[in-house]
C-alpha cells in the first residue's frame, strides 16, 4: 500500500480505513481498506448509484477472515467521491434507452464506463496494488469487465454478481424496479427520499429476505452520508452511451466466477448467463432466492464461492 496516503479508522466499522486517493485526472476518489498488508486483495466495485457501504461490513469482514485484504470506494459521481458537473445537451432517455436495447450506440453521456474502469485502474496504481482480484456487482460488474479487459495486468482474477454484459436483445429490467431505481422521490426533504430508498430496496431485493428496520437505517445512513441524484442520471447515461460488452468479454483471459440470484427483477439471470457464456471458461453460479442486494442470509455462501474462486489453482 502506498506509505504516502493518510489513512483514518472509518466511521462506519472498525476494521477498515478510509483515505482520499487523488487519481490525477480530475477525480477524487474515497476509499476503504481493510485486512492484513501481506494478504491477496480484493478490489469491490459498485454498481448505478450505490455508495460502497452497499458492500456490506458482514461481506467485506468475511472475505477479510478467509485471508484477503478488501479494498471498496466510492465510484466517480457518487458518495464521498468527485462529483462530475456537466453543463452539456440534455439528453433523450427513454430514446438512449430503446437504441441500448436495439444494440445501437450513443453518444453524449458526460462520460462512459470506459472513463470508470480508467478510474480504478488508476486508483490501483495510486494506491500501489500490483495486481488485484475483482469483484463488481451490478454496474460494478461492467466496470469490472471492461478493466480485465483493458488491463488484463492489474486483474488476478474476476469475480462478477448479479452483472450484464448488456449485449442486444437480453431481456429488459422489470419496469416498476427501472423506474424506482433512476426515478425521482415523491418529496424532496430527508423522509421523502428515505422512504424512495426503502421502496427501492424492496423492489429490487431478495423476496423475504429484506428487513424493513435495517432498510430504513441503511437509507437514512446512506442519506445522511451523500445524496446526489445528479450522479445516478449521469451513471445511468454511462452504461446507455457505452453499449454491449459483448466483445470486450471475448477478450477476457482471466478466470471468472458469475453469481446471480434466481429472484433478481432487475437485471433477470439471463444477462449473468450472458456474461459466462462470453467469457471463455467463466463459470456461472445461480443463488437460489436472491435477488439484486447482498443480504446477510446469503454473505457466507457468496463469500465462500469468491473466496474459493480466487484461492484456486485453475
Amino acid at each position: 500500500m502506498n506509505s504516502a496516503l493518510q489513512f483514518n479508522i472509518s466511521p462506519y466499522t472498525s476494521f477498515m480505513q478510509e483515505t482520499k486517493v487523488n487519481l490525477g485526472n480530475g477525480i477524487e476518489l474515497h476509499v476503504e481498506v481493510g485486512g492484513k498488508p501481506e494478504h491477496p486483495t480484493i478490489l469491490l466495485i459498485m454498481g448505478l448509484g450505490a455508495q460502497m457501504l452497499f458492500w456490506p461490513d458482514f461481506f467485506c469482514k468475511s472475505l477479510i477472515d478467509q485471508g484477503f485484504r478488501v479494498i471498496r470506494f466510492d465510484n466517480r459521481d457518487i458518495g464521498l467521491s468527485s462529483k462530475v458537473r456537466h453543463e452539456g445537451k440534455r439528453l433523450n432517455t427513454v430514446k438512449l434507452m430503446g437504441r441500448f436495447a436495439l444494440g445501437l450506440s450513443n453518444q453524449g453521456a458526460p462520460y462512459t464506463l470506459h472513463d470508470m474502469a480508467d478510474d480504478v485502474s488508476m486508483l490501483i496504481d495510486r494506491l500501489g496494488v500490483t495486481k488485484t482480484h475483482v469483484i463488481g456487482a451490478s454496474m460494478g460488474g461492467m466496470i469490472a469487465q471492461i478493466l480485465a479487459a483493458k488491463y488484463p495486468e492489474k486483474v488476478e482474477k474476476l469475480g462478477l454478481m448479479f452483472t450484464s454484459n448488456n449485449q442486444p436483445f437480453l431481456p429488459p429490467p422489470f419496469p416498476k424496479q427501472l423506474l424506482s431505481l433512476i426515478g425521482k422521490p415523491e418529496s424532496r426533504d430527508e423522509e421523502g427520499i428515505v422512504n424512495h430508498s426503502l421502496k427501492l430496496f424492496q423492489l429490487i431485493g431478495s423476496p423475504g429476505y429484506v428487513n424493513q428496520i435495517e432498510a430504513m437505517q441503511t437509507a437514512r445512513k446512506l442519506y445522511q452520508r451523500s445524496y446526489y441524484p445528479a450522479g445516478v442520471l449521469q451513471q445511468f447515461l454511462a452504461i446507455l452511451c457505452t453499449g454491449s460488452l459483448l466483445q470486450l468479454d471475448r477478450e477476457i483471459k482471466q478466470p471468472a466466477l458469475v453469481l446471480h440470484g434466481s429472484r433478481d427483477r432487475l437485471l433477470p439471470p439471463s444477462h449473468g448467463k450472458a456474461v459466462a457464456k462470453a467469457i471463455s471458461g467463466a463459470k456461472f453460479e445461480l443463488i437460489d432466492g436472491m435477488g439484486h442486494d447482498i443480504p446477510a442470509h446469503f454473505i457466507p455462501q457468496l463469500s465462500g464461492l469468491f473466496a474459493h474462486h480466487f484461492k484456486s489453482s485453475y
